[in-house]
């Protein structure tokens, strides 16, 4: 079935750098919108930045704009998130995931992993 797995979470200090890995088994990254989300406990799951199947310029939540970037590696099917100037409130679980079109939902998800942003 299809797999995503996330990696690349772990503590970091306020102002360090992460990337998220995003390593998809049985789904071509190429050909499905792919997304990163986050989930604070007792908070709803929410939108972080999305790179579209069919190119185009990809999508950020207003609070990491200009701090992370959504990228996709066709050759190793993977999506990555590269995070900058990393704050305590980006501290969450990041998940990834995977829609086949821009009108459907996001239909598969990875297991999430751990970023914690220390002061």
């Amino acid at each position: 079935q299809v797999q995503l797995v996330d990696s690349g979470g772990r503590l970091v200090q306020a102002g360090g750098s992460l990337r998220l890995s995003c390593a998809a088994s049985r789904l071509i990254v190429s050909y499905y919108d792919m997304g990163w989300f986050r989930q604070v406990p007792g908070k709803e799951r929410e939108f972080v930045a999305e790179i579209g199947r069919t190119g185009g310029r990809p999508k950020y939540a207003d609070s990491v704009k200009g701090r992370f970037t959504i990228s996709r590696d066709s050759a190793e099917n993977t999506v990555y998130l590269q995070m900058n100037s990393l704050k305590p409130e980006d501290t969450a679980v990041y998940y990834c995931a995977a829609r086949p079109s821009i009108t459907s939902r996001y239909e598969y998800w990875g297991q999430g992993t751990q970023v914690t942003v220390s002061t």
